[in-house]
C-alpha cells in the first residue's frame, strides 16, 4: 500500500475524539432518536420492556435519552473514552445499561432488539466492512423495529477519505429496502463540523421500521 492510502486510511484512527466529545457535551438528543421515540409512543408497550443498542454512542447524548424514557440500552462505541465518559455520568440509571468497547468492523450484534440507533457514527465504518455491518444491524432488529440515524451521501467534503463509507441516494434506498421509511431528510449545504472547521455536508437522516 501506498504511503498516501496509509495515510488515507489513518485519518480517521488521527481525529481528535477528546476535543469532539468536549464540544458536543451537554446537547440534546438528535432529532431522528427523538423521531423514532414518538412512533415507539403509538403502538403497544412491550412486556419487559424495550431494548436498543446505541451503535457508535460517542458520550452518550442519545443513550441517555434512552435511559430516561426507560429503555434498556447497549451503547456500543469504539474508543475507550467515549464509554468511560458515559459511565461516569450521573444522570442515569446504569441498571439498564450495557456497555461494549468495539470496532463497526469487529461488532457483534445481539439479536431481537427493538431499536438501533446510530448517530452520525455508520460512516467510520470501513468501506469493505459497511455491507456486513449494515446486514447485522437489520438482522438483529425484530420485526417492527427501527433503526434511526444517519448516512454520509457522496457530496460529503469527507468522501475523499478512503477510510469512511458514503453512499448515493439511490443505495441509500436500497439499503433501506427491508423497511417503511418514517423519516427520510436529505442535506446537502456548506457548514461547520462540531469543532468549527468548514465542511461541505452530505447526510441521509432516517428513521425506519422493519417490515
Amino acid at each position: 500500500m501506498s504511503k498516501s492510502n496509509n495515510q488515507s486510511k489513518n485519518q480517521v484512527s488521527s481525529r481528535n475524539w477528546s476535543d469532539y466529545y468536549k464540544a458536543i457535551a451537554n446537547r440534546p438528543p438528535r432529532e431522528t432518536l427523538l423521531t423514532a421515540l414518538i412512533n415507539f409512543e403509538s403502538e403497544t408497550r412491550k412486556a419487559g420492556g424495550r431494548i436498543a443498542i446505541d451503535l457508535g454512542c460517542g458520550e452518550g447524548r442519545d443513550t441517555v435519552e434512552l435511559l430516561h424514557q426507560g429503555w434498556k440500552v447497549i451503547a456500543i462505541d469504539g474508543e475507550k473514552e467515549a464509554i468511560s465518559r458515559l459511565l461516569k455520568r450521573t444522570d442515569i440509571n446504569t441498571a439498564l445499561l450495557q456497555t461494549c468497547i468495539a470496532q463497526f468492523e469487529n461488532i457483534q450484534l445481539v439479536e431481537s432488539v427493538d431499536l438501533i440507533n446510530a448517530s452520525f457514527s455508520l460512516p467510520f465504518c470501513a468501506p469493505e466492512s459497511f455491507s456486513d455491518l449494515w446486514n447485522k444491524i437489520v438482522s438483529s432488529l425484530l420485526p417492527g423495529g427501527r433503526f434511526c440515524g444517519h448516512l454520509f451521501g457522496n457530496h460529503d467534503s469527507w468522501a475523499a477519505d478512503s477510510s469512511m463509507n458514503h453512499h448515493t441516494v439511490s443505495e441509500v434506498e436500497v439499503l433501506l429496502t427491508p423497511f417503511d421509511i418514517e423519516l427520510f431528510d436529505e442535506q446537502d449545504y456548506p457548514g461547520k463540523t462540531a469543532l468549527g472547521k468548514e465542511k461541505h455536508w452530505h447526510i441521509f437522516h432516517i428513521v425506519a421500521r422493519k417490515k
